[in-house]
């Protein structure tokens, strides 16, 4: 089944649309339940305690729990997300932007640049890469300074 840019950019947007409500579940509804969940994260490099949701996924119950970690790890009343350009080609769409978090543990603010790569097939997301400076997210969540 070929799959229409109009009918991608209308899942990607439903996407946008509920991780802005807040609600982990309702996110999680639109993946597949078997995704290819990525993250460009230098692993060795940085503990994992710090910063949970960042590892890699497999299941729409592992996509409910991404989103309820960011939300118990950041202050939400300090939580912005600039989307600037969405590309469709198909299957695949690109989300380019930046996000303004602050880190709960430390209360550092940080803006981390994002490309989230997804692809959606039969309705559902099938594929959620991100690439995003992580630097910067470690950086807030580090303890010291």
């Amino acid at each position: 089944m070929s799959v229409t840019a109009p009918a991608t950019r209308t899942v990607v947007e439903e996407l946008l649309r509920r991780i802005g409500s807040g609600d982990p579940e309702a996110v999680a509804e639109l993946y597949a339940e078997d995704t290819d969940w990525r993250l460009d994260w230098p692993e060795a490099e940085h503990g994992r305690a710090a910063t949970p949701w960042i590892r890699h996924r497999r299941t729409r119950a592992d996509a409910a729990d991404h989103y309820r970690s960011i939300a118990e790890h950041h202050v939400p009343e300090e939580v912005a997300t600039r989307v600037e350009r969405v590309l469709v080609d198909g299957a695949d769409a690109v989300v380019l932007g930046e996000i303004r978090q602050t880190a709960r543990r430390t209360g550092r603010a940080y803006r981390a640049r994002f490309a989230l790569h997804l692809t959606v097939r039969n309705g559902l997301i099938t594929r959620h890469h991100v690439y995003e400076d992580s630097l910067a997210v470690a950086q807030a969540f580090e303890p010291g300074e």
